[in-house]
C-alpha cells in the first residue's frame, strides 16, 4: 500500500480506477447511517452534529470528574498517533483537487470552496499540510517509524479520487460528505494533544472549518444537492458507496487503542541495534555481554532492556532523570546525545517513568504557535498569462505545500475569481 501510496503522490498511475473499483466492491458491503431518502440529508446531519455534540459534553463531564484521557496514555502515545496520521495529513483535500477542472460550472463551486480552504488559498500560514508538517517539526517527528501498510491506505484513496473525479464523481461527492462531518474522534484528540503539552491547532482548525452551520459539512451537503438534483436513485446508491469508502482500513478509536509503549521501544530499539552493532568499545558490557553482542541479536531487545533495568541503569516507575540511562541519552553533553529522536526519547521517558506522576504538562491553547508566525512577504506568482490547467496541475497530490503549488493556489484563485466567500 505504500508504495501505491506514494507513486499516486507522483501522478496518476495506469491501473489506478481498476484498484478504486476494487476498494469500492469492498465498501459497498459495509453498512452505513445514511438515510434512503436523500431528501432527509439535512435532517440526519443535524442529528450527527447534536449526537456528537451530546457525546463530547459526556466525554467532558467525565473528564471533570476524574476520568483518565480516553485515547493517549502518555505523551509518547499520542506522537505515534501523529505519525500514523501523517501519510493521510500529508495529502489532506486531496480527493477534490480534480473538482478544479469544472470551475466554470457553479455546481462545483462548493467542493472548490472546500478544497481550495483545505490549502489556505494558497497562504502558507493557512495550507493545512503545512500546518502538520510545522506541528511534526516542532515535535521533532518528522522522520516517521515504519508504518504498517493499512496506514496509507485513506491517503491512496483520496489521492486516487482525487485523480480520477470525472470517472467517480458520485463517489467522491459521497466521500467528501463522509469525511467532513466533524466526528467526536476529533473532539477528543483536540482536547487531549492539547493536554499533553501538543499544539493541537490543526485538529481544532477542523472542529471549526468543517462545522455544519456554514463550514465544509454545510458545503458538502449543499453540493450533493446541486450535482444530484437531476440524477435518479443509482446516483446516490453510488454516493453511499463512496460514503463507505471513509470507513476502509482502521477507524480511529480502534487505531489508538492498539498502542502498546513497551512493544514500541522494543521495536525502536531493533531498528537502532543495526546500526549500533558495532559503535561500542568492548568495556561496554551489560550482564556479561558486550553492547555490541546485545544489539547485534535479533530478538534480543526485551533481554537486553531488562538487563539495564536489573544492572540498576534504568529505575521504573520513577521520575527518569534518576535513572543512569536517561543521563546517557539526554541533553547535549549527554554520550548519547542525538543516537535517539524524539519520539524514541519519549517512548523512554515515558516507559522508564510507568506510573510515576511528573509535574503536569502545561496544557498549550491550540494555535498558540501557529499563531506567533510573522507572516513573510510573498514571493511573485505565476504570470496571469499562465494558463488555468497548469496552475491546476500544479495544485495535485501535496504539491500544493510547496512554495510553486501556494503560488499556483493564488494565481488559480485570481485567475478565476473563485474568491473567498464566492465568486466576485
Amino acid at each position: 500500500m505504500e508504495s501505491r501510496y506514494r507513486a499516486l503522490l507522483e501522478g496518476p498511475q495506469a491501473n489506478t480506477e481498476a484498484w478504486l473499483e476494487e476498494q469500492l466492491r469492498h465498501a459497498r458491503v459495509l453498512p452505513d447511517d445514511l438515510p434512503d431518502d436523500p431528501r432527509k440529508l439535512p435532517q440526519w446531519a443535524d442529528e450527527h452534529t447534536r449526537r456528537v455534540a451530546n457525546e463530547h459534553a459526556l466525554y467532558l463531564q467525565q473528564r471533570r470528574e476524574g476520568a483518565p484521557r480516553r485515547y493517549f496514555t502518555n505523551r509518547a502515545h499520542a506522537l505515534w498517533f501523529l505519525h500514523q496520521v501523517a501519510p493521510t495529513k500529508a495529502v489532506d483535500g486531496a480527493w477534490l483537487h480534480g473538482m478544479l477542472w469544472q470551475w466554470q460550472d457553479p455546481r462545483f463551486h462548493g467542493l472548490i470552496r472546500t478544497f481550495l480552504e483545505e490549502l489556505g488559498d494558497g497562504d502558507p500560514h493557512c495550507n493545512h499540510v503545512l500546518i502538520f508538517q510545522r506541528l511534526l517539526s516542532r515535535l521533532g517527528c518528522r522522520q516517521s517509524p515504519p508504518l504498517e501498510p493499512a496506514r496509507y491506505l485513506q491517503g491512496a484513496l483520496q489521492l486516487a479520487l482525487g485523480q480520477h473525479c470525472e470517472r467517480f464523481l458520485p463517489e467522491v461527492i459521497g466521500y467528501n460528505l463522509g469525511y467532513e462531518q466533524p466526528p467526536l474522534h476529533l473532539l477528543i484528540t483536540t482536547h487531549e494533544l492539547a493536554e499533553l503539552g501538543i499544539d493541537a491547532h490543526y485538529f481544532q482548525l477542523h472542529v471549526t472549518i468543517d462545522n455544519a452551520a456554514s463550514g465544509h459539512a454545510n458545503l458538502a451537503l449543499s453540493s450533493f444537492a446541486d450535482l444530484a438534483q437531476d440524477e435518479g436513485p443509482a446516483f446516490y446508491e453510488r454516493v453511499r458507496h463512496g460514503y463507505r469508502l471513509n470507513d476502509l482500513g482502521d477507524d480511529t478509536p480502534s487505531m489508538v487503542a492498539s498502542f502498546d509503549l513497551q512493544t514500541e521501544l522494543f521495536e525502536a530499539l531493533e531498528r537502532k541495534g543495526l546500526y549500533g552493532q558495532c559503535m561500542h568499545s568492548d568495556r561496554c558490557r551489560l550482564s556479561g555481554r558486550t553492547i555490541n553482542e546485545w544489539l547485534a541479536e535479533p530478538g534480543s531487545m526485551p533481554a537486553f532492556v531488562q538487563a539495564l533495568e536489573d544492572q540498576g541503569w534504568v529505575k521504573r516507575n520513577a521520575d527518569p532523570k534518576e535513572s543512569r540511562f536517561w543521563s546517557v541519552i539526554e541533553g547535549p553533553t549527554a554520550p548519547m546525545f542525538g543516537v535517539f529522536d524524539a519520539y524514541e526519547k519519549q517512548l523512554w521517558y515515558d516507559w522508564i517513568a510507568g506510573t510515576w506522576q511528573g509535574p503536569a504538562v502545561r496544557r498549550v491553547p491550540p494555535g498558540q504557535w501557529e499563531r506567533a508566525l510573522q507572516l513573510q512577504t510573498q514571493p511573485p506568482i505565476f504570470p496571469r498569462t499562465t494558463d488555468v490547467d497548469t496552475l491546476i496541475r500544479a495544485m495535485a497530490g501535496n504539491r500544493h505545500a510547496s512554495q510553486q503549488g501556494l503560488n499556483a493556489t493564488r494565481a488559480f484563485i485570481q485567475a478565476t475569481g473563485l474568491m473567498h466567500g464566492g465568486l466576485l
